[in-house]
């Protein structure tokens, strides 16, 4: 099962070390699911987690940087995707698109109506551990 992660479920899991950590590490853990991202988007994960305002620990940001290189299937996409409600997200839909990912995880609402342009589940990290995570400790 692939998915696609927004930056802000990755920089709330290194901050905040609670449910979108839970999350990020129960895709990286599991082999049934493959987190897929663009070099594009890693480098925002990077750039992002590297600002000063977050002040992170230097071994905090590199552990992150550890589950990017290593555990990301990093993929490149030609697809070009119009996303007027916020141009910086498209990236992410293109991604998405371009691998068929079952799932976006992300706290961000410019994405409410982005499942109407594809059949890809749009997420919120919450509701991703309810029903994904849970379900499938279940079922496993």
């Amino acid at each position: 099962m692939k998915v696609v992660i927004d930056t802000n479920v990755v920089i709330s899991a290194a901050l905040k070390d609670r449910i979108p950590e839970e999350v990020l590490l129960f895709v990286v853990r599991h082999p049934e699911f493959e987190w897929v991202a663009t070099n594009e988007i890693v480098e925002e994960y990077i750039s992002i987690l590297r600002r000063d305002k977050f002040h992170l620990p230097t071994q905090v940001l590199q552990r992150w940087i550890d589950i990017f290189n290593t555990l990301i299937t990093i993929i490149d996409t030609q697809e070009i995707v119009d996303f007027p409600r916020d141009p910086k997200d498209a990236k992410f839909i293109a991604c998405a698109l371009a691998t068929r990912v079952e799932f976006i995880i992300t706290g961000d609402k410019d994405f409410t109506g982005a499942y109407k342009i594809w059949n890809t589940t749009v997420i919120s990290v919450s509701m991703f551990k309810k029903l994904v995570c849970a379900m499938w400790d279940v079922l496993t």
